[in-house]
């Protein structure tokens, strides 16, 4: 079975719901589109885009952002607004997810595919912490799962929220670091799914390095 549309870049933003509400999204046990991605390295660094001074600050003289350097400028954004600044390993997985060359930076190019996705999510918690309290209860995690178009099973659903919850909270941070593998593990799965149908094979060290690369 085909999934709907795959491969495509035409989707709503990362984290928004999709039509139909949050229960909206593709069968169960199938992935999303590909959510605000952009196909292939289509941004030119120009000193008129806003996000080119940002990102020329931070830089190191190899023209590229590691982890470090993407902490302290995420921090002095404000990107994460009153919640707590994201921590280095989150730092590290969001520059993962974008890491096609396993270099453990990111250019001009992923560091603006970065942004829009954490905007994306950023507003998806928004609307799930109707309380603004800065973290959202374990069924709330599931509804934002689901909004972003993935349909997994109760188990799945069940290990990810085992995984990423604190105290039966879950915080921005590890929102975001949730969506961040989420995003990733999928579209590893998606380039080797080359017949749509929800099912690879992976060599042993392919799915090592799929998996420990995130």
């Amino acid at each position: 079975m085909a999934y709907p549309g795959y491969g495509g870049y035409g989707g709503p933003m990362p984290g928004m719901p999709m039509a139909g509400g949050l229960m909206g999204g593709p069968p169960m046990g199938q992935y999303p589109p590909q959510f605000g991605a952009y196909p292939g390295n289509t941004f030119a660094p120009s000193a008129q885009d806003p996000m080119w001074g940002y990102f020329t600050a931070i830089a190191g003289q190899d023209g590229e952002v590691d982890a470090e350097e993407l902490q302290r400028c995420l921090t002095q954004t404000g990107v994460s607004g009153s919640y707590m600044p994201f921590s280095l390993e989150t730092c590290r997985i969001m520059i993962a997810m974008l890491d096609r060359d396993y270099s453990g930076k990111m250019g001009f190019n992923e560091f603006k595919e970065l942004f829009t996705a954490l905007n994306g999510w950023k507003q998806n918690f928004v609307m799930v912490d109707r309380d603004n309290s800065g973290t959202v209860e374990p069924h709330e995690l599931s509804q934002a799962i689901v909004s972003m178009g993935y349909r997994l099973s109760p188990q799945a659903l069940s290990c990810i929220i085992k995984r990423f919850n604190r105290g039966g909270k879950i915080y921005f941070d590890d929102y975001v670091a949730c969506c961040v593998k989420l995003r990733a593990l999928t579209e590893n799965f998606r380039r080797r799914d080359t017949m749509q149908q929800g099912a690879v094979s992976f060599q042993y060290d392919d799915f090592i390095t799929c998996s420990m690369s995130i």
